[in-house]
């Protein structure tokens, strides 16, 4: 898939944001995707773009070899110590789309609640990579029947028994 930087930015921004509870936010003055209070991939400023694309994210499996790619460097800001790596391509460059959106999963899944991580897998099992961040089709839902209520059972209350009155007089 070739395609602009400006144009796989975008298409990334949008795969990103289409993988379970995910959203964006724009802390200073960057784009990034979050999930829960999470950043889970960093887009950049629109400036540091000019440069070329570039993104940041938490790969925990694939870091070792990702790092052995020359596009590719340990994160800053000590980030690259917890497994975030920094993507940097210059323009003109030919981009692994397939590649990066598996990225984005991967730093989405490193760092998303379990929940969420385990209802994309399960809704995506034997789907393609690149279909993960996909929204399932939204399902009507089902006419409610009426459902027959049965009368209220009635409480059995326990009486008690009726004080005896005592006679002021003696028996005997």
């Amino acid at each position: 898939m070739a395609m602009t930087h400006s144009k796989l930015r975008s298409h990334l921004v949008s795969f990103a944001l289409g993988l379970p509870g995910s959203f964006e936010d724009h802390p200073w003055g960057e784009t990034v995707a979050k999930v829960g209070k999470k950043v889970f991939v960093f887009f950049g400023t629109s400036e540091s773009q000019a440069e070329g694309f570039g993104f940041c994210a938490k790969l925990p499996d694939s870091g070792v070899v990702a790092l052995s790619l020359p596009f590719v460097k340990p994160a800053g800001y000590g980030l690259g110590k917890s497994g975030w790596v920094y993507v940097r391509f210059p323009p003109k460059t030919d981009l692994p789309v397939e590649m990066l959106e598996s990225w984005i999963v991967e730093s989405y899944s490193a760092v998303a609640p379990k929940k969420l991580v385990a209802a994309l897998r399960d809704a995506n099992a034997s789907a393609p990579a690149r279909s993960l961040a996909k929204k399932p089709a939204a399902k009507k839902p089902a006419a409610k029947k009426p459902v027959a209520k049965k009368p209220a059972a009635k409480k059995a209350v326990a009486k008690k028994p009726a004080a005896k009155r005592v006679s002021g007089g003696k028996t005997g």
